[in-house]
């Protein structure tokens, strides 16, 4: 199978789509010093392909976290369960804000999962929350 790249109309759907912002950590692109990627929910060696359907909207740090991984380990009852996919599930159904705004919950054992898998909760990502709550960037409307 060869790794056609995704076309550039695709990406800017699926980055519009997103709001230009991580479908997983919620990290605005406009603050990211690194490029943000369409990243392959179900990974390409499953056979994912580049329609609008299979990408979603990911910074570097979530895709490098996430990278072929479907399923991971529920820290609270053991179990092994899919990860958090974008494209048929809502982000407010799984995970939600901490008081403190700056630290995302997983409300179910997907949205756990997730959390811990993809570093969700990365002290660098804790930073940038803080930075941007003082300059009213955060926290974002969620979906």
């Amino acid at each position: 199978m060869g790794l056609e790249s995704i076309p550039r109309a695709v990406r800017r759907q699926v980055r519009d789509r997103a709001g230009d912002r991580c479908e997983y950590c919620q990290h605005p692109a406009s603050y990211s010093c690194a490029p943000f990627v369409c990243e392959h929910v179900r990974p390409r060696t499953l056979g994912s392909g580049n329609t609008i359907e299979e990408l979603a909207w990911a910074c570097p740090a979530c895709n490098g976290h996430k990278y072929d991984k479907t399923r991971s380990r529920d820290p609270e009852t053991g179990r092994m369960v899919p990860l958090f996919h974008p494209r048929r599930q809502r982000w407010r159904r799984h995970f939600a804000w901490r008081a403190d705004l700056l630290r995302i919950e997983g409300r179910t054992a997907t949205g756990r999962a997730t959390v811990l898998a993809l570093h969700l909760n990365a002290p660098a990502l804790i930073n940038l929350r803080l930075a941007l709550r003082q300059v009213g960037a955060h926290p974002p409307e969620v979906r």
